[in-house]
Formats: C-alpha cells, structure tokens, sequence
C-alpha cells in the first residue's frame, strides 16, 4: 500500500472511529505524514519500520532541538498511527508498543486577574469599529473558560440568552452546555444587536463570530485581539486566549467550586488535567503565606 492510501485510510479512521475534532486530527496527520516522508528517505515504509527505527525517528526530532512535550505528541501520533495499522490487520505486530515518551514537568500556566482581564476591557476604544465585539470575546472567554475553538466555531443558533446558557462542541466532538454570567449575557445581547450591521459571507450566517469581511473570526485573529489588549493594558505576561480560560479555573477554584464541577464547566476528559489548577491555588496559597505570616520575615 503506498504512503499516500495508508494516510487517507488513516485520515477516515480518525475521524469516523475516533471521532477526533478537526485540530487534533490535522496535528496527528501532520505527525503521520512526516514520518511516512522520513522513511521514505531511509527506504522504508511505515509497515516495515522496526520500534528501533521509529526510536531513531524520535532521537532525530530530539537532536534538532524539537521540546519535550512536542516529542510527546508526536509519540503519540506515531502511536495512534500504528493502533490503527493493527487494527486493520495491515501490520502484523505493533512497533510503537514499546516507545516511550519523554517526562515532561507539570507546566503552571500564566493566569491573569480579574483586576488585569477588566483592565483589558478598559483598555478597548470604544469608539473603535471592533469595540462591542472585542469586549463580548473577552468576556466570553473569560466567563465561560471557552476554548479559542469553541469561541469562533459558536453559532448563534446554541445561545439561549433567556436560560443564560450556551452549548459548544468541545475536543471529541463532544457537547457541553456552559452557563453564563450576567456580564456574558449582556455583552453578547449587545454584540448581536451591532452584528445586523455587519455584511455577512454566505456560509457564516450563523457564527456569532465575525470579521469585517463577515466571515468567521478565525483562531490568529482572536490570538491577536488578546495579546494587543493584555499590551495595551500594561500587561507584561505571555497572554493568549487560553490565558482566559486557565485565569476562569483559576477563579472558579479561589471561589470555592469543587474540582468536578470545574472540570465540567472546562469540558476536561479527565479529572487529571483539572487538577493543575488546586497546584496553582497551592502555589499562590503558598506566595501569600511567605508574603503576610509573621514568621516569614
């Protein structure tokens, strides 16, 4: 079988089996694609590769200084790939059994304030063209924890304003409905209001979400939008989109919810990705022990 057929197989197998969400699926082909290439070169194929060959793979991805965890998602693509290969009995053993992914350090991500995310919303002209949009996006992501995906896939259609809850399609095509906060409410009210304004693409009617264009706000301009606003704000940390979501749970925490119900307001597969964030409240609890107990000084 040639290397393309294998990874179009493979490409309808992540998505009708594994029910992967697009992300995902373009990371694991992406990984795929340059291994099949990298064999290619040392005349192999992907079905007669040997673990001690997909480990040289590995190690050269190391040497050219690729980090930890990126050798980890590739492992786990390679992985993913050879499962599949197994499964559908076009290899008769599995060589990625026995890779081992790197030990990667439990990573303490960047959170902001709620002083800095208001800050930021200060820091919005609103005489700008973008100003009620801008703001509704802050909000949204911060409010809610959504993922960058699920703000600029959001369709108009899966917002009950009346009940305060919207629904998103998360990681695994997987659906959640998300409660939100007043301020939520009365931003994204205001935003749609000023949407009717906009000239809207054939395609994009129903994203909540639009561009001056009237197409769907994609994930770079969200990422843009952010890092400008936390700049203008005077805020000197490394922000994204995510920040948002990891200061919401962050919040969530410090207010007194429970690890579950963070982690299903996150969307998280696994209660292990939620706990992240009762280190990061033991981190501060920790900074304000040292900063006020008297025997700290």
């Amino acid at each position: 079988m040639s290397a393309g057929a294998l990874l179009q197989r493979y490409a309808a197998w992540l998505l009708l089996e594994r029910g992967l969400s697009a992300n995902t699926r373009t990371a694991y082909l992406t990984d795929a694609t340059r291994l099949a290439d990298w064999l290619e070169a040392q005349g192999q194929t992907p079905e007669s590769a040997s673990t001690d060959t997909l480990r040289a793979h590995i190690a050269e991805l190391h040497a050219m200084g690729i980090s930890a965890r990126s050798q980890a998602r590739v492992i786990s693509s390679v992985k993913s790939l050879y499962r599949f290969m197994r499964l559908e009995r076009i290899i008769a053993e599995n060589p990625a059994l026995l890779l081992d992914a790197p030990r990667i350090g439990r990573h303490l991500p960047e959170v902001l304030t709620v002083e800095e995310v208001d800050a930021m919303l200060a820091a919005i002209d609103p005489t700008g063209p973008h100003a009620q949009r801008n703001r509704t996006i802050i909000e949204l992501l911060f409010s809610c924890g959504l993922r960058v995906s699920e703000l600029t896939e959001l369709e108009i259609s899966r917002l009950n304003l009346s009940l305060g809850y919207l629904t998103v399609t998360g990681k695994g095509s997987k659906e959640r409905m998300v409660p939100m906060s007043p301020s939520a409410i009365a931003e994204l009210t205001d935003w749609l209001a000023e949407r009717e304004s906009y000239p809207v693409r054939a395609g994009h009617e129903n994203y909540v979400f639009l561009n001056r264009l009237g197409r769907r706000l994609t994930r770079v301009m969200v990422f843009y939008i952010v890092r400008d606003l936390a700049r203008d704000a005077g805020i000197r940390k490394e922000i994204s989109p995510h920040t948002l979501r990891h200061s919401f749970a962050t919040a969530l925490l410090e207010g007194g919810a429970n690890l579950r119900a963070i982690q299903q307001m996150l969307g998280h597969e696994s209660i292990a990705t939620t706990e992240i964030y009762l280190h990061m409240d033991n981190t501060r609890l920790r900074a304000e022990i040292l900063q006020h107990h008297p025997r700290s000084f």
